[in-house]
């Protein structure tokens, strides 16, 4: 890896927006076992737009509940801890990621789209094989390409070449992306994580998302978000450049123990998974 421009670009990501005081606020709060529904409800309140996408997301055909969710505190119940986190952070992120990215030939908004779809397949995997936080894996999902909002005028620069070299050496847009710029956007991802301060679980799925074999903290995590990431490019979503080719990791499918028929499960229930619309455009 380059490391003299890789620090040039690290250095850029200090004019990432840094994570709002009120969103590192209320990840805390869900993080301290001593925490309360009240603590979380005053914090919550205090952002209109997250209150309403709060119980917006509550009253969703998603959880489907009989009775009409009016509070901040009566959500937060159904909801959980971790769902009001995913979300505090969803809300403030889909801005980051809502313009367009030539580089990546992505049109606005599809960058979002294509992380919400990731986010939402990580999620329903976790569950699935039943690991302690299905949100981290939500979470893994949604920020595993956020290294594109800063790489986009790097690689916008060096995009005919970058095509050129995928077209005819036939290597992944990521193995370009490294050849071409010295690094990919893998890495850029999880130095941004690292600047915001998460856990190095969720730094390493998002650095490794493309090459879950060199995972050393957490590969189940880094496998689910691989999969999710490889599914979500096979349905079509905001494709991009980069879609151009992806293959299943057999080092990702032996962690979570997938055969090809559980893959092309997860593919066809991935559909049903983002259909509602409801669920899906909260954010």
């Amino acid at each position: 890896m380059d490391n003299t421009r890789l620090n040039h670009i690290v250095s850029k990501v200090d004019d990432m927006p840094v994570l709002p005081g009120r969103i590192h606020k209320i990840i805390e709060i869900t993080e301290d076992p001593d925490s309360t529904i009240d603590d979380l409800e005053k914090e919550i309140l205090k952002d209109q737009s997250l209150t309403s996408k709060i119980l917006r997301l509550a009253n969703s055909a998603y959880y489907g509940y009989p009775r009409k969710i009016n509070t901040v505190s009566q959500a937060t119940i159904l909801l959980g801890f971790q769902t009001i986190k995913s979300m505090a952070l969803a809300s403030t992120v889909s801005k980051m990621m809502a313009g367009e990215l030539k580089g990546y030939a992505l049109e606005k908004n599809d960058l979002w789209t294509q992380s919400q779809t990731c986010a939402i397949i990580s999620r329903y995997i976790a569950k699935k094989i039943k690991i302690t936080n299905p949100e981290t894996a939500y979470i893994a999902g949604l920020l595993r390409d956020i290294g594109k909002t800063i790489l986009n005028h790097y690689v916008e620069k060096e995009y005919n070449t970058i095509v050129n070299r995928v077209e005819f050496s036939k290597v992944s847009f990521l193995e370009a992306e490294e050849e071409i710029l010295g690094f990919n956007h893998a890495q850029i991802g999880e130095k941004i994580a690292e600047k915001w301060n998460f856990p190095k679980d969720l730094v390493e799925a998002i650095g490794l998302h493309h090459t879950p074999e060199e995972s050393t903290i957490d590969p189940k995590l880094v496998s689910i978000v691989h999969i999710a990431d490889a599914i979500t490019m096979i349905m079509g979503i905001g494709i991009g450049a980069d879609g151009l080719k992806y293959n299943f990791s057999p080092f990702a499918l032996d962690t979570l123990n997938f055969t090809p028929s559980d893959v092309e499960q997860l593919i066809s229930l991935s559909h049903d998974l983002i259909i509602d619309k409801d669920s899906f455009d909260l954010i």
